[in-house]
């Protein structure tokens, strides 16, 4: 319990708001992602990230013309 005491201290949290949420909703019909998937695109696209780094979403897709997913265990 201590470890996640010490994350959340030094962590800035915030709270998801609307239009972030649309965006997702948005994001996951059109690309067909699950809610959780797309609500992270969402809020990496908000915070103007241009590549998002994950394991389990397609590598190399492009998202709304500016967000590539890239798988780090695929890149050599």
């Amino acid at each position: 319990m201590k470890s996640v005491e010490r994350i959340m201290k030094n962590s800035l949290l915030k709270t998801i708001e609307k239009n972030t949420l649309m965006k997702a909703f948005e994001i996951a019909v059109k690309y067909q992602l699950s809610h959780w998937d797309s609500l992270v695109v969402a809020t990496t696209l908000k915070a103007d990230c241009n590549t998002l780094y994950s394991e389990d979403k397609q590598h190399g897709r492009l998202i709304e013309g500016k967000l590539t997913i890239i798988n780090p265990f695929l890149i050599v």
